[in-house]
C-alpha cells in the first residue's frame, strides 16, 4: 500500500496534465490511496518563488517558444486540449476553495475536471461566479451550499493551511506529490519516477 499527497492549484496547465495523468496511473495502481491537497500556488510564488513573476514579465524568447510546443505535446500525449485562456493568470482562490466541499459530497475528480477543462479548453474565467455556477451545476453540487461554504472562515483557512504546509515540506509549485510521506516530486512528467518508485517495492 502506498500513499500519495497531491497538491493542485487548477490555474496551472502542468497540473492539468498531472491531473489527468494522476487519473490514468490510478487505474493501473488501484490501491494507491492518493490524498487531494488544493491550494493557491500564488501564495507559494509569493512565499517561496517570486521568480516566476520575473520569467513571466521578461520571458526568454528561445525558451518561451519552447514552452509553447512543450506544453502542446504534452497535452496531445496526454489527450486534452489546452488552450490560451484570455485571462491568465487568473484568480483560482473561490474555485479551489469549492474543491473541499466537492471532496465533501465525495466529487472532487468530477469537480476538478470541470474547472480544469472550463479553463484550459473551453478558456472560461473561472474567477467569476457565474462561470462557476455552470461548473457547479455540471457536476451536481448544490449551489447555495458551494456558495455559502466558500465565503466561510473555515474553508478560507483551510486553503490557507494546505498552501503553507506545502511550503513547510519544501514545495515550490503545483502540482507537486509526495510519495509514501517525504519523498517529494514536481511537475506532471514526475508521474513516470512515481510510478517506477512503486513499482520497485
Amino acid at each position: 500500500m502506498h500513499t500519495l499527497d497531491f497538491y493542485f492549484d487548477c490555474s496551472s496547465p502542468w497540473t492539468y496534465l498531472g491531473f489527468e495523468s494522476l487519473q490514468s496511473m490510478l487505474e493501473r495502481h488501484p490501491l494507491l490511496q492518493v490524498t487531494y491537497k488544493p491550494i493557491l500556488v500564488g501564495g507559494v510564488f509569493n512565499t517561496v518563488n517570486p521568480s516566476v513573476y520575473e520569467n513571466r514579465a521578461n520571458p526568454v524568447k528561445v525558451k518561451q517558444q519552447y514552452y509553447v510546443k512543450d506544453l502542446q505535446d504534452w497535452a496531445q500525449h496526454v489527450g486534452i486540449v489546452i488552450g490560451q485562456p484570455p485571462v491568465f493568470p487568473v484568480n483560482s482562490v473561490k474555485a479551489m476553495r469549492g474543491a473541499f466541499y466537492a471532496m465533501e459530497e465525495n466529487r472532487l475528480t468530477e469537480y476538478a475536471r470541470h474547472v480544469f477543462s472550463a479553463y484550459w479548453t473551453e478558456l472560461r474565467d473561472i474567477s467569476l461566479d457565474q462561470e462557476l455556477v455552470k461548473i457547479v451545476a455540471e457536476v451536481g453540487l448544490d449551489e447555495t451550499t458551494f456558495f455559502t461554504k466558500i465565503n466561510d472562515q473555515t474553508y478560507k483557512d483551510k486553503l490557507k493551511a494546505n498552501t503553507e504546509e506545502l511550503i513547510q515540506r519544501g514545495g515550490y509549485g503545483s502540482p507537486t506529490f509526495f510519495l509514501d510521506g517525504d519523498d517529494m516530486f514536481f511537475g506532471n512528467d514526475r508521474l513516470q519516477l512515481i510510478e517506477a518508485k512503486i513499482a520497485q517495492q
